[in-house]
């Protein structure tokens, strides 16, 4: 008996010195919880979370990742600088968060647009073509059931959805010349030159009829995308020449003409224009006292810098601008000033750093692409968003006139942010369907251009070759 109480005795120290040398476990007896195991364990299920993630991200966010980096950073620049720079329509609407709202759902759908864009193959672009024929028809619209903001007739209304037509007009444009800059072969250079003029004569005086601005924006691009493709030195000159002719004209009409005969007429912009450009060239020859004083004509301009020296080097940080109550087009045209006044300095040079890169990582993007049409369709998108920027930089430190550019991606706008996001779009298709291997892309979804009209074949670049050396005799002789 004595032993068996012993051998119970035995037992249950044993029992309870395993159970003291661990007191996290519950009973008597091994437990089978462990702390560093179990830590272990969280850490594997976190880590397949964050591959799992990872590789979604992969799938989703195809293409160039500094693009999308930079893509990212402007839109977060442009949520807290919208929020911030829309004190002026919070007040009329008595809505905090309705301008940010509604900005937010734009660049929501951006983004959406982008996804779709940049998962269909370059080659589909060319249909381009289709877009600006219909982006004509609206344009025309525009002069006689366009809807009038600040003085100008560039919207139109559909089904209560108010957009800008001079939007769809400039990408499309630049996907057409893109497409028949690819087209060239050296015996039909001619043709394709005459077409290309023939189109952006047309679009580029169409829309500055109303928003001389955006028609030489869209001019300039074009012609430096055809520089690049490669069109020859003399026609470009001759383009410039004539260019240069019609400016001089239409200045010496608008001496000769009586403003009350423009003002009621269909070139009453024309008016607009004249005192933008006088009004800069005054300020230069203006004496101290009257280039300090405010007046209805430097209004934006004076609080605009103003905005630039309260931001000093570090600024004021976002929310504090003061600036932003003053400015009419604080949220827009003069959105870069507001940037400035709150990020200071460095926070203007990071943003002109930004489209920078993108101007940089696009012709990098175009280096490595192997067929033309890319090749132009990322140059012209590249050229598009950042020379917009720089001159909506230059208008908020008073470099150039006001012109109503806004800056891409960071501004509020409806259709604008739209198309900025495609302009985005294309360049991440090119870089996804154009580059080397990338291209097997296309074959894994049965999209590769074999057995298909738009094709590029070794045959093809050869003729593309030929023809330039031929261009290049014929220019030499």
């Amino acid at each position: 008996m004595l032993q068996d109480n012993d051998k119970i005795n035995d037992q249950f120290q044993d029992q309870y010195q395993g159970n003291h040398t661990n007191p996290l476990h519950g009973g008597l007896g091994e437990s089978p919880f462990d702390p560093y195991e179990r830590a272990s364990e969280i850490r594997e299920e976190v880590s397949k979370v964050g591959s799992s993630l990872a590789d979604y991200g992969r799938k989703v966010f195809k293409g160039d990742k500094v693009i999308w980096i930079v893509f990212i950073i402007l839109c977060v620049i442009s949520l807290v600088e919208i929020f911030s720079a829309t004190s002026t329509i919070v007040y009329r609407q008595q809505n905090q968060w309705g301008p940010i709202l509604r900005h937010t759902m734009f660049l929501i759908a951006g983004v959406g647009l982008i996804l779709l864009i940049h998962n269909i193959p370059y080659r589909y672009f060319s249909s381009l073509v289709f877009l600006l024929l219909a982006a004509i028809v609206l344009l025309i619209m525009t002069f006689f059931v366009g809807k009038s903001v600040n003085e100008a007739d560039r919207w139109l209304t559909f089904m209560g959805i108010t957009f800008q037509p001079s939007e769809i007009a400039k990408i499309s444009l630049m996907g057409t010349i893109a497409f028949l800059l690819s087209k060239q072969n050296g015996e039909n250079d001619g043709l394709l030159f005459k077409w290309m003029i023939g189109l952006m004569t047309l679009v580029c005086g169409i829309i500055a009829m109303d928003n001389l601005s955006t028609g030489l924006l869209l001019f300039g691009v074009c012609y430096l995308l055809m520089f690049i493709g490669n069109v020859k030195i003399l026609r470009l000159l001759k383009v410039a020449g004539a260019g240069i002719a019609f400016v001089l004209l239409l200045v010496f009409l608008l001496s000769v003409i009586p403003e009350k005969w423009i003002e009621s007429g269909p070139f009453d912009r024309f008016v607009t224009w004249e005192s933008r450009f006088s009004r800069f060239g005054e300020a230069r020859e203006m004496s101290e006292e009257e280039y300090y004083t405010i007046t209805d004509d430097n209004y934006q301009v004076a609080h605009a810098k103003i905005a630039i020296a309260n931001g000093g080097v570090f600024g004021v940080f976002p929310g504090n601008s003061t600036e932003r109550d003053f400015l009419p087009q604080a949220y827009s045209d003069f959105i870069y000033a507001i940037i400035i006044e709150e990020m200071g300095l460095i926070g203007g040079i990071f943003v002109l750093l930004l489209y920078v890169i993108i101007l940089i990582r696009s012709g990098m993007i175009a280096r490595k692409t192997e067929k033309l049409f890319p090749k132009y369709l990322v140059l012209g998108s590249a050229l598009m968003l950042s020379i917009q920027a720089f001159i909506n930089m230059a208008v908020a430190v008073n470099l150039i006139p006001v012109t109503g550019q806004p800056l891409p991606l960071v501004s509020r706008g409806g259709t604008s942010t739209l198309i900025t996001c495609a302009y985005f779009g294309l360049i991440l298709s090119a870089d996804r369907f154009g580059i080397g291997k990338k291209s097997e892309e296309e074959d894994d979804m049965g999209l590769s251009d074999e057995g298909h009209e738009v094709q590029y074949d070794e045959t093809y670049e050869s003729h593309h070759e030929e023809g330039y050396e031929k261009q290049r005799e014929d220019e030499q002789m």
